[in-house]
This record gives C-alpha cells, sequence and structure tokens, in this order.
C-alpha cells in the first residue's frame, strides 16, 4: 500500500525557502517591492532608497517635512507593514 505524500507546489516551496533559509530574504524583497502600495504614489514618490539590514528597514526620503512626519509616524507604519506583508520581517523603520 502506498502512502500520500503529495503536497500543493506552495507547500514544497514555502517548506524548500524554509529549509535553504532564502524564506526571510523573499520576504524582505516582497516588503521593497510593495511600498508603494503599503504608503501610497506621495510617499513612494518622495522615497530615493530603501534597504533592509538587521530587522531594519531603512528608508532614504527625499523631503524633510515628509521624512520628520513619517518619523513622528513610526509605530503606524510598522504596524502597517506587519499587517500588509503577513509576517514580522522588520523591527524597527528609520527614515533618513
Amino acid at each position: 500500500m502506498k502512502h500520500d505524500r503529495t503536497q500543493s507546489l506552495r507547500e514544497a516551496i514555502g517548506k524548500y525557502l524554509k529549509e535553504e533559509k532564502l524564506e526571510r530574504k523573499l520576504n524582505e524583497h516582497k516588503l521593497i517591492g510593495m511600498w508603494q502600495e503599503l504608503m501610497g504614489p506621495t510617499i513612494a514618490s518622495r522615497t530615493a532608497q530603501m534597504f533592509i539590514k538587521k530587522k531594519t528597514l531603512y528608508v532614504n526620503m527625499n523631503s524633510a517635512p515628509l521624512k520628520q512626519e513619517l518619523n513622528m509616524s513610526k509605530a503606524k507604519v510598522l504596524k502597517l507593514i506587519h499587517k500588509k506583508v503577513g509576517v514580522d520581517i522588520i523591527d524597527d523603520v528609520k527614515f533618513l
């Protein structure tokens, strides 16, 4: 009697990513790719550069007033990121 070991492609890829420790990096790229959807076109158009290092998202802004406003709303931005991305891939966000 054969054992049924079938799994969906999504499950197989997810398992592979976890085993190879690639899932985190994939989620980081997903977050950066979703920036305009998360923050809207106005903030996205004022974003010069983004990167993630040691669970901190660094966002280089072209507008000093917007940077100051986002720094004051850091907790709200983090909550939105965690809700939309679905995993806690970052612990902090710094607007530069």
